[in-house]
This record gives C-alpha cells, sequence and structure tokens, in this order.
C-alpha cells in the first residue's frame, strides 16, 4: 500500500432505542458523505480497496461515497474495524494484497485517530467527515506521513 485515506464516517443520528452498531446517518452526514466521494474522485482518484466498518452509519457513508467515485474498488466489510482498537485495524490492514497502491479505510473514533498517530506521529482531529491521507512504507509506528487532513461538508 502506498497510500491509506482514512475517513471518519459522516455525521450519524442518535434514535432513542436504537444500539450503536445499528445507528444511521442524519441529515447532515447524508449532505456530506458526497461531498467526500467528490474530493476523493476529484483528489485521490482510483481507489484499489474501501476498508468499511460494518455499523451502519459506515456503510451508508460507504455508499453515498461510492455513487461519486469514478471506479468502484474492492469492498471489504470487517468486524475489526467497529470499535476494536488500532492494532486490530492495522491486523486488518497487513491482510491486504501488496498490489493495493491506494486504500480507503472508513471507521471510527477514537480508532482512527489512534491509527493516525501510531503510523505518523501526529495526530489530527478527525471529526466526522474528515479524512486524512497518509503516504506509507509501512504499517509499523512511523512507517507513514501524513499528507493533509480535510474536513469536508456538502
Amino acid at each position: 500500500m502506498r497510500r491509506l485515506v482514512v475517513l471518519r464516517h459522516a455525521k450519524s443520528a442518535w434514535p432513542e432505542g436504537v444500539p450503536d452498531y445499528r445507528r444511521p446517518l442524519a441529515d447532515r452526514g447524508r449532505r456530506d458523505a458526497p461531498a467526500v466521494g467528490r474530493w476523493l474522485a476529484d483528489r485521490i482518484g482510483d481507489i484499489n480497496i474501501a476498508l468499511v466498518s460494518p455499523a451502519t452509519r459506515t456503510r451508508q457513508t460507504w455508499d453515498l461515497v461510492a455513487a461519486e467515485l469514478k471506479t468502484t474498488p474492492t469492498v471489504v466489510h470487517d468486524e475489526q474495524l467497529y470499535g476494536e482498537g488500532p492494532d486490530s485495524v492495522l491486523g486488518v490492514l497487513g491482510t491486504l494484497p501488496e498490489t493495493a497502491d491506494t486504500v480507503l479505510l472508513i471507521g471510527h473514533n477514537p480508532d482512527l485517530e489512534d491509527l493516525v498517530e501510531t503510523l505518523t506521529g501526529t495526530r489530527p482531529e478527525l471529526k466526522t467527515s474528515t479524512l486524512s491521507v497518509l503516504l506509507c512504507t509501512s504499517l509499523i509506528p512511523g512507517g507513514a506521513t501524513l499528507e493533509s487532513t480535510e474536513k469536508l461538508r456538502g
């Protein structure tokens, strides 16, 4: 992997009685996620693999992002991306083929901020619909450089 794009899901709703795993996107999230997709299409280009947490809000974010991309990457939903910690996320990243030059990871905090800090030594503030672009030489502490962090709104 040469480039890793780390995206926190779009803004979610908090409906009463709905477990965290099943929380849907809020209206703002449904407006912001397509802006993320347009940004990715314009600035990142082709994505080889999208790693998406299986939670409802991350799946919905992915669907809206993907609709704006020029090509559709392979999509992998993995339970290890839902609140299992940055080491679990690194484990999933470590299973990807070497041919995956650009990977999009859609997940949750604090795991994503922890992951970026582990890889780059810099801790970005990843609010909803915020992404960080990392240039990776390896998946070890300090093995990546933080290229940019962008907060996107629809």
